[in-house]
């Protein structure tokens, strides 16, 4: 297996410039540097040094970072792939979350494979040039698009392995008891090797019929659940204390996320810390989703309108695992976008008064080890043994990543050096094949 060498970086936390060792597809050693931090990062251009070969002294390759940040690589836990990309397709832009969801549901009776697996993968080839390295798709069943969705991103996740770690979520977007047959296409799907169970609590009349289902489904299957939850700004939507309550009965602590739970942006706050602490106990996971969230909430009010995104600060206050995801990409939910993840994070830290030094490295935190603790992964992180999923960037610290939001300088999977900048600011992907 070659033997790589990433020197002159810099880590989180820690004092002057490290080298990282490679060795096959996992971190075999963290060392400070020979440099004692006087490497600039002015020029990032020509960085490689050595050839993609074993004959090259005791490295087979050989990377300067030249004072660059390197995190873990990035985790994007929330996204729908086979929907997005979808603004030249769209009659009109919608005007609420109905609006969405009936708009994309006449568009869906169009979708192929074929094209759902062409859309997935210009997304997935934009998330990985920013440095992302994992993801969580929502991937839709319906009695309209059958198993189609499902298909097409058990192919994508195949061809793209090299690329990008895909936990794939079997997603009811039409509702289970309001679509006759999801209930048997979910079970497929997950024999077919969904990896998550999906929910949504603001479609289905009966909440409770609908917890029932994928709780048993998800305790049958030995599957964790994402669901869905409060994407509204109504002080009486709290799905998410059914979720907690209903997580906490099956034992499910810490395998169970929700997305949006924008309502309880609308609640008193003394009755959201009672919740957030409800929430903690069941260890949910929650992911809040600004560009969406932000876009579709408060349309309704005609006085001083909400921001309509889950209060961040208080629920980490409280001990909740809050992180953030794109959602969607150029599509009627969202039609903005480019895959790169701190482009959430910079929007979230506006509007969730994320603005000081530390809460810069909490939102470089929610985008990496926060999401890997969400989506179960182990084996993950800037440490000895862990998986070599690792991303430079051209900064010096997390507040200046937050602030510039570059592409990175290099980009690994597994130990493989997928994309690089070396020539005129632009990102190359390397082929292996």
């Amino acid at each position: 297996m070659i033997r790589q060498l990433i020197q002159n970086c810099r880590i989180p936390g820690c004092h002057g410039l490290h080298n990282i060792v490679l060795h096959g597809t996992t971190i075999e050693q963290i060392l400070p540097s020979s440099d004692g931090g006087g490497s600039s990062i002015s020029d990032m251009t020509g960085m490689i040094h050595g050839e993609l070969e074993e004959n090259h002294g005791q490295y087979g390759f050989i990377f300067d970072a030249k004072g660059g940040l390197v995190l873990p690589g990035l985790i994007e836990p929330h996204i729908h792939l086979e929907k997005a990309l979808l603004l030249d397709r769209m009659p009109g832009d919608a005007a609420s979350l109905q609006e969405a969801i009936s708009m994309t549901a006449a568009l869906k009776a169009g979708f192929t494979e074929s094209d759902m697996i062409k859309r997935s993968i210009e997304v997935i080839r934009k998330l990985s040039r920013y440095g992302v390295t994992r993801l969580r798709c929502h991937v839709e069943v319906d009695p309209l698009l059958g198993l189609r969705a499902m298909n097409s991103a058990l192919t994508v996740k195949e061809k793209m392995e090299d690329m990008m770690e895909i936990q794939i979520v079997v997603f009811p977007q039409e509702g289970i008891i309001s679509a006759p047959g999801t209930a048997d296409l979910m079970e497929e799907a997950v024999r077919m090797g969904a990896d998550v169970i999906g929910g949504i609590t603001y479609v289905d009349p009966e909440l409770d019929e609908h917890l029932n289902f994928t709780f048993e489904l998800a305790a049958r299957y030995n599957r964790p659940l994402d669901f869905h939850a409060d994407f509204s700004l109504n002080p009486d939507d709290e799905a998410i204390l059914h979720i907690a309550n209903k997580t906490l009965e099956y034992g499910f602590q810490g395998r169970v996320s929700a997305g949006h739970v924008t309502s309880l942006a609308a609640m008193p706050r003394k009755k959201v810390k009672l919740y957030a602490r409800k929430i903690a106990e069941a260890d949910l996971h929650l992911m809040t989703l600004p560009a969406t969230d932000l876009y579709l909430n408060g349309r309704a009010d005609n006085d001083n309108t909400r921001r309509g995104i889950t209060p961040v600060s208080l629920l980490r206050d409280e001990g909740v695992n809050v992180i953030y995801g794109a959602n969607n990409i150029q599509n009627a939910f969202t039609p903005f976008g480019n895959g790169n993840p701190f482009d959430i994070a910079w929007l979230l830290a506006h509007t969730a008064y994320m603005g000081s030094e530390a809460d810069a490295d909490t939102l470089v935190e929610m985008a990496t080890l926060g999401a890997a603790r969400a989506m179960g992964i182990e084996n993950y992180g800037l440490q000895v043994g862990a998986q070599a999923d690792l991303v430079i960037f051209p900064v010096q610290s997390r507040r200046e990543l937050i602030i510039e939001r570059p592409r990175p300088v290099g980009v690994w999977k597994n130990g493989r050096l997928l994309t690089t900048r070396v020539e005129d600011g632009e990102c190359h992907e390397i082929s292996y094949r």
